[in-house]
Parts: structure tokens; C-alpha cells; sequence
């Protein structure tokens, strides 16, 4: 059974469309219209192994937090649809990946409960006209509506792009470790017999 999910978000502020699939490793599709941002998603699709097609727009010429916000919500949607009933899944991932002088640690577990812990600090304020605390609402809209367990670690680094990058390089690989199926694994991997995100 195929493992992928579309999901389409149009409000008064966005307007998106987000694919993934989580067993093919190419073609995928990044137009978010904020280069600095479609850049870490194309990270994210290359290093975690997802096609993943993504068109949006927004009121950027406000901020660009709406558009940023909403791209989380349907990632973790989509994510979240593509797993189904996450049979046969690792469910845990971890992956610690350096970017020249930075050192970024990522946790995840699909675990039905949504929650972030994100311990990342930058050095400056705007990486090019990209704000970097938006990194932050991305990955809390994410896990809300995915239903997962993530925690980001910034071990060192100054840089604030190669710490972005680090970010997502970390997040991608963990990602694909979890959601690889375990021929061990029969059912899902939980003593409660179900790992679904409470509702």
C-alpha cells in the first residue's frame, strides 16, 4: 500500500499545497516563494529519502510567518495521513549531523503525542530577509499536527544558515529512520496497541 498523502490549505492568509511520499527518493518539488525556506525543505526531502511536492503562497508581503506556520500544519498533516496506522514502523529516529562548525541533534518519536523541545539558539537576527525564529513556529506547527515527539538540539555553532541547515539535514534523517518499516516489527510498536494521535 502506498505511503503518501496529499493535503490542500487556502485561507485568507495561505495558500498551499503539500505532497508527500514517503517511499520515493526523487522528483520532488519545492516552491514555497521564500528561496531561503524552499532551500531547507529541499534538504529535508534529499537527505530523509521523501518525494515531496510543495506549492504555496501567502501574505509575505506582511511576514513571512503565516506561510511558514501554515507549510508546518501541512507537512505534519500530510505526514501524518501518509503513515496511516503506522504498522510496521521503527517509530523512533535519531540522527546527529555537523555542518562545518555546528553540531545539530535531532530525536523523534511517532508517538501519537504531539511535542517539541527545541533548544537552538542563532547569531543574528535575518539570514538574508528570512527570519530564523520562524524555524521554530515551523517545527511546532509540524509536530501538533503530526503527532509527534521532536527534539532538536543545537550542540554548538555560530553560523546561523549552517545551523538551519544542520537543523533540517538532522530532522530529515531521523525522520527516515522512523518511518522505515521493521520486518520484526508486526503491528504497531506499542504496548498499547495503538500509536494514533489523540484527537
Amino acid at each position: 500500500m502506498a505511503r503518501k498523502a496529499k493535503i490542500v490549505r487556502k485561507t485568507k492568509e495561505t495558500d498551499i499545497q503539500v505532497e508527500i511520499d514517503l517511499d520515493k527518493k526523487a522528483g520532488s518539488r519545492i516552491s514555497t516563494s521564500i528561496p531561503f525556506f524552499d532551500h531547507m525543505l529541499e534538504l529535508f526531502a534529499k537527505h530523509g529519502f521523501f518525494q515531496l511536492m510543495v506549492k504555496g503562497k501567502g501574505d509575505t508581503h506582511i511576514d513571512d510567518h503565516h506561510l511558514v506556520e501554515d507549510m508546518g500544519i501541512c507537512l505534519g498533516q500530510a505526514l501524518g495521513k501518509a503513515l496511516g496506522k503506522k504498522t510496521g514502523i521503527s517509530r523512533y529516529g535519531s540522527a546527529c549531523v555537523p555542518m562545518d562548525e555546528c553540531l545539530c541533534r535531532v530525536d523523534l518519536d511517532i508517538s501519537g503525542r504531539p511535542y517539541l523541545i527545541y533548544n537552538v539558539k542563532y547569531a543574528r537576527r535575518k539570514i538574508g530577509g528570512f527570519d530564523p525564529a520562524l524555524i521554530k513556529e515551523f517545527f511546532k506547527a509540524f509536530t501538533d499536527h503530526s503527532g509527534i515527539t521532536l527534539h532538536i538540539n543545537l550542540l554548538y555553532g555560530n553560523n546561523s544558515h549552517h545551523i538551519i541547515e544542520a537543523v533540517f539535514k538532522a530532522f530529515a534523517r531521523a525522520l527516515r529512520k522512523a518511518v522505515n518499516k521493521n520486518k520484526n516489527i508486526s503491528g504497531v510498536l506499542s504496548t498499547k496497541g495503538s500509536i494514533e494521535k489523540a484527537r
